[in-house]
C-alpha cells in the first residue's frame, strides 16, 4: 500500500511540475492569451490524468469507439504537454544565450574603444618625438637661441598633446575597469553553460555554437521524452498496484469466509450428530 501511495504521490507530483512548466510555455508561445491558456492547461492537465485513469479501469468494458478515441486524446494531451515543456526550456536557454552574445558585444565595443585610446597616444607621442627632434637639430646646429623661440612656440601643442595622452591613459583605465567587470559576468554566464558543453564535447569530440545548440536541443528533448509520459504511465502503475491490492485483499476475504463456512458446516455436523444421538436416546427410552 505505501509503494502504490508513493507512485500515485510521485504521479502526480511530475504531473503537476509538468503542467507547470508546459503552462508556462505555452503562454509564451501564445502570449496575447496568457489567462485563458492557463486556465485551459490547468483543466487539459487533470482531464488527461483522469482520463488515463479511468481508461485503465474500465479497458475491458469500454466500446473501441469511445476508447480509441480517448486514447487518442491521451496522447495527443501528452504531446501538448511536451511541446509547452519544450517552448519553456527552449525559451530560457535562449534568453541565456542572448545574455551571453550581448556581453561578447559590449566587451568587443569595449575593446574597440580601448584600442583608438591607445592609437591616439601612439599618434601624440610621435608627434611630440618630432618637437624633440626638431629642437635636437637646432642643438646640433648651435642655434640655442632658435631652439628656445621653437621650444616657447611649441609649448601650446605641447600641452595639447600631453594633456591628450593623459585624457586617454583615465579613458583606457575606466574601459579596462568596465571590460573586467563584463568579463566576469561573461566567465560566469560560460560557467553555467559548462555542463552542456562537456557533454557536446564528449558526444560531437568539440564545442562550437552550432555543435552547443545540437547538444542543448537534445538534451530538452530527453527531457521532454521522459517528462509527462512517465507521469502518466506512473498514474497506471499505481491504477494497477490498487488494483493487486484490491484483489489480494478479496482473496484474503474469500479465504476467511471458506474458513469460517467450514467452521460453520463443522460446527453444524457437530450439532446434528448430537441432536440425533440425543433423539436415539430418547427413542430407546421410549420403547
Amino acid at each position: 500500500m505505501i509503494l502504490a501511495l508513493l507512485t500515485l504521490f510521485t504521479a502526480l507530483t511530475i504531473s503537476a511540475v509538468a503542467a507547470y512548466y508546459s503552462i508556462v510555455g505555452l503562454i509564451a508561445i501564445f502570449s496575447a492569451a496568457a489567462i485563458p491558456i492557463a486556465v485551459m492547461g490547468i483543466v487539459l492537465e487533470a482531464g488527461k490524468l483522469v482520463t488515463a485513469s479511468w481508461l485503465y479501469q474500465n479497458w475491458k468494458t469500454v466500446p473501441k469507439l469511445l476508447k480509441g478515441y480517448l486514447s487518442f486524446a491521451v496522447f495527443v494531451l501528452m504531446f501538448i504537454t511536451s511541446m509547452g515543456i519544450f517552448g519553456f526550456l527552449s525559451k530560457a536557454h535562449i534568453e541565456q544565450t542572448t545574455i551571453a552574445s550581448d556581453n561578447t558585444l559590449e566587451i568587443e565595443l569595449i575593446q574597440s574603444s580601448i584600442e583608438r585610446e591607445y592609437t591616439g597616444i601612439t599618434r601624440a607621442e610621435k608627434q611630440l618625438n618630432l618637437l624633440d627632434n626638431a629642437l635636437e637639430r637646432y642643438t646640433e646646429l648651435g642655434a640655442i637661441t632658435k631652439g628656445l623661440t621653437a621650444r616657447k612656440e611649441q609649448e601650446e601643442e605641447r600641452n595639447d598633446l600631453t594633456q591628450t595622452i593623459t585624457d586617454a591613459t583615465e579613458t583606457i583605465a575606466t574601459l579596462t575597469k568596465n571590460k573586467s567587470a563584463l568579463q566576469k559576468e561573461q566567465i560566469a554566464i560560460e560557467a553555467e553553460v559548462g555542463p552542456i558543453r562537456y557533454i557536446a564535447e564528449l558526444i560531437y569530440g568539440e564545442s562550437t555554437q552550432r555543435i552547443l545548440e545540437d547538444a542543448v536541443r537534445w538534451v530538452i528533448i530527453l527531457l521532454v521524452l521522459v517528462f509527462d509520459p512517465l507521469a502518466v504511465l506512473l498514474l497506471i502503475a499505481a491504477n494497477m498496484s490498487f488494483s493487486d491490492i484490491k484483489r489480494k485483499e478479496k482473496r484474503v476475504r474469500r479465504k476467511k469466509d471458506k474458513k469460517s463456512l467450514n467452521e460453520t458446516r463443522h460446527l453444524y455436523t457437530i450439532h446434528i450428530g448430537r441432536c440425533r444421538r440425543r433423539l436415539r436416546v430418547r427413542s430407546r427410552e421410549a420403547a
